[in-house]
């Protein structure tokens, strides 16, 4: 006989008027704020992205010392890419009397795919015509004095001067002034001959698929000397930024799930305990177990499915409403609605599963004796099955979402924390009300003697309140110290022009001219070169950086791989505070600081010996510091950092930077014709770009931080209704036994702020927690704790929990005796 009609009636009538409705309101929650987020999180990703890649004038750049496989270009374009090509070399520009040292960047006519180039004129052109030459704005004096200059064997002549390219870079030291030539003109001026050093970058623009699958393809045939670059994978402030976006995105999301997944978990323990006098009724009347399970395995499949099809719908129109409020920038971005769906529609099925199974077990296991006998539950069941459900679901859905091991752990140590916690409070509670017994003299005995006959269903009511505390603060302080920081790495005064290749004794006279104009830079650093050849004694090997990576395996220990900038100075520079060790004291020598990450990555610490070749000559040192340098900041930092007595006998040139004042428009002009040697960069438009990008990454953060927060007021909300049968039967005792309404009033008042305050503190214990292993481990933010939050938090929990509380009781406070007792 199939049982699916009764189901189904039994089905309807539940979504009517019974708890199975609160659980397909959990799921709708948990799919639509998974499937919006997701969404969400895509497509600020992508417009970010796609903003932050015009450093890259491109989405991808492959970049290679010799020219490529023309069927490598073939492919691409085959593939819907758009592909454009640079190359780069070293030569000189002659033009009359004056020669100088360039880079030369030859681009062919789709330059560049992303972005624009700042011209300080206007141009009838794009780029230069075949002939022509576009000069770097340090030599826009040489188009005034002459329209005619030579490469190699080639002349060409001078039309514009380039303010800035969006692929110019970050790189300080790389002093030669930039000329921009077209493609076509290379072969004509004969520099380029068997042994050239060149670097050729071909550049990729395309959707995101296209541009996977031409990766997919590329990945087996590139060789170690070629690299594929997206602007993630750049040395910069941007792809620091990008970084930290996509991670705390992803993070909101993980903790969105968590969000659900706790909302479906207390959901369904509700349900299930109020079906226990039903299934034992259905056992007593002969149903069979393999019945009374079809017909709640049912209900849950299809309040599962329903809830799925319906989240799927409210997190998509809520996402699409949600980015038309959006700035022009943001709907750019290129987000597919599939990954999304799939995103919720697991989540509805695996949290359906998995916080729903435990439960669901006990309820079938209530004996028909339960009929007879109120005080029989179900057979207890292992208490740890149900944790090892809970973690294993929660687990799987953050894996599946971020891919992230790190970020999935956290979550998970979190949790455990919280549950910790939990268990200790709930015996503090027992206790606490045992010592009270069932005196009510006072509201605040009757809410504590309360808190104690409902120790149980207060555990979970806590479990749900913390959490939503836990994710709001957690994504709060995680925005404000992400903000703070990249606001620190560009204040207000950053310096946004770069002085390079001062001479010893040019630094009295640059010094009294920027003194003169008011001119306020930064200390003027000695830069030499230099290449660290052993370790220990050891000769070094393999190249390695500050970038992350695993090194390839050879003997002996890993080195730079090139040469170094080398400087030297007795006090420490700002932003490099020493983490281990200690700084030079006044007659230092024979040391050196060394820049942490650099130190983890070479494999070295304090007391290892170093030896470096400058100028042909061995330079021994012993490391006495570790530093941390913040990389972020547009002001000139290094690698190695020695006491002068090391290297003050070796030649030097100064590097110095600082903020141009307003209103003096001559004064990189003036500075360029008294010192004609000095190479001034100017890397104002890059600071100006580099905050449009963060300002954009903070409106998404933002955003974000209003769904969560949304979606922890809908959890809160629904916890509290959640208790609301066994506070109807109560308030109806009491109003039978004389109870004041204005003494329960205020007992409901009290024991809702109670509950909200141990929320609240347990939230704090919680987010420092998880705060802690977020910033060191996936943030790299500096963990710092929350003093205020240990006396506001719990006082905003019992306020806001004990509001919403009264807020869910006041028609039970406000129904009288006869009504309670009906259920009205």
């Amino acid at each position: 006989m199939s049982i699916f009609p009764l189901a189904w009636r039994l089905f309807r009538r539940e979504l009517a008027h019974g708890q199975l409705r609160l659980i397909g309101a959990a799921l709708i929650l948990a799919v639509a704020a998974v499937t919006a987020l997701a969404l969400v999180s895509d497509r600020l990703q992508s417009s970010i992205v796609r903003q932050a890649s015009t450093f890259l004038a491109a989405d991808r750049v492959l970049s290679s010392p010799q020219r490529v496989d023309p069927a490598w270009l073939e492919a691409a374009k085959e593939a819907g890419l758009e592909v454009s090509t640079t190359l780069e070399f070293q030569s000189m520009l002659f033009s009359e009397e004056r020669f100088q040292l360039v880079t030369v960047k030859a681009v062919s006519p789709q330059y560049p795919l992303r972005g624009s180039i700042d011209l300080v004129g206007q141009s009838a052109t794009p780029l230069p015509e075949p002939g022509a030459l576009w000069l770097d704005s340090r030599l826009a004096g040489w188009i005034e004095q002459s329209n005619l200059a030579e490469i190699g064997e080639a002349s060409f002549s001078l039309d514009q001067a380039i303010r800035r390219l969006p692929d110019g870079g970050f790189n300080l030291f790389a002093s030669a002034p930039v000329v921009l030539m077209n493609l076509s003109d290379v072969d004509a001026t004969g520099v380029i001959q068997p042994g050239s050093r060149l670097s050729w970058r071909y550049q990729f623009v395309g959707n995101a698929d296209a541009i996977k699958s031409y990766a997919d393809w590329l990945n087996g045939r590139l060789t170690t000397s070629q690299r594929w670059v997206d602007v993630r994978s750049q040395d910069s402030p941007v792809s620091r930024a990008i970084q930290r976006a996509e991670q705390f995105l992803l993070l909101t999301a993980l903790l969105g799930i968590a969000l659900a997944c706790a909302a479906i978990s207390v959901a369904t323990q509700r349900y299930c305990l109020r079906h226990y006098d039903a299934v034992a009724m259905l056992k007593t009347l002969g149903a069979s177990h393999n019945q009374v399970r079809g017909i709640f395995v049912t209900h849950l499949s299809l309040v599962t499915l329903l809830g799925i099809a319906i989240g799927l719908v409210i997190g998509l129109l809520g996402a699409e409403g949600l980015l038309t409020w959006l700035p022009e920038e943001f709907s750019q971005g290129e987000a597919s609605v599939a990954r999304p769906l799939a995103l919720g529609a697991s989540t509805g099925l695996v949290a359906g599963f998995g916080f729903t199974l435990y439960p669901l077990l006990r309820l079938l296991a209530i004996p028909p004796l339960r009929v007879l006998r109120k005080d029989l539950g179900p057979v207890r069941w292992q208490g740890w099955l149900n944790a090892v459900l809970s973690v294993a679901a929660l687990a799987l859905l953050a894996y599946i979402y971020s891919g992230n091991a790190m970020m999935t752990g956290v979550l998970l140590v979190g949790g455990a924390a919280l549950a910790l916690l939990l268990l200790l409070v709930a015996w503090l509670l027992l206790n606490w009300g045992r010592q009270l017994g069932m005196r009510t003299g006072t509201p605040l005995q009757l809410a504590v003697a309360g808190l104690r006959r409902r120790a149980r269903d207060n555990a979970v009511q806590l479990v749900g309140f913390s959490v939503s505390l836990v994710l709001l603060l957690t994504i709060l302080a995680l925005r404000q110290d992400i903000l703070a920081d990249w606001q620190k790495q560009l204040p207000q005064g950053t310096p946004d022009h770069f002085l390079v290749n001062i001479s010893l004794d040019e630094l009295p006279e640059m010094g009294n001219f920027l003194s003169g104009r008011q001119v306020e830079a930064t200390d003027f650093y000695p830069v030499i070169r230099g290449r660290l050849s052993a370790i220990n004694g050891a000769q070094v090997n393999q190249p390695v950086t500050k970038e992350e990576g695993e090194p390839e395996s050879r003997q002996g220990p890993s080195g730079i791989g090139r040469e170094l900038n080398l400087t030297f100075r007795d006090t420490l520079p700002p932003n490099n505070p020493v983490v281990a060790g200690s700084w030079f004291t006044g007659d230092a020598q024979g040391e050196v600081s060394v820049e942490s990450r650099v130190a983890e990555r070479l494999g070295i610490g304090l007391g290892d010996r170093l030896t470096f070749t400058i100028d042909t000559q061995p330079v021994e040192v012993e490391v006495t510091s570790l530093r941390k340098v913040n990389w972020e900041t547009m002001q000139p930092n290094f690698f190695m950092i020695f006491p002068p007595a090391d290297l003050v006998r070796f030649p030097a040139t100064y590097i110095a930077s600082f903020k141009h004042p307003e209103g003096d428009a001559g004064l990189v002009g003036d500075l360029i014709q008294q010192f004609p040697t000095v190479s001034v960069i100017d890397v104002g438009s890059i600071i100006t770009q580099l905050r449009e990008v963060i300002d954009q990454v903070s409106l998404a953060l933002t955003l974000v931080l209003m769904v969560v927060v949304l979606a922890s007021a809908m959890v809160l909300i629904a916890q509290t209704e959640a208790g609301m049968a066994s506070r109807r039967q109560e308030l109806a005792i009491m109003r039978t036994l004389g109870a004041a309404g204005s003494l329960l009033r205020r007992a409901v008042a009290w024991e809702f702020l109670l509950l909200g305050a141990v929320a609240g503190l347990l939230a704090v214990v919680v987010t420092e927690l998880t705060l802690a292993l977020l910033k060191s481990q996936v943030f790299n933010l500096v963990v710092n704790g929350h003093t205020l939050w240990w006396f506001l938090i719990p006082v905003l929990g019992a306020v806001l929990i004990g509001s919403i509380g009264m807020l869910a009781c006041r028609r039970l406070l406000a129904n009288q005796c006869g009504a309670l007792l009906r259920g009205n």
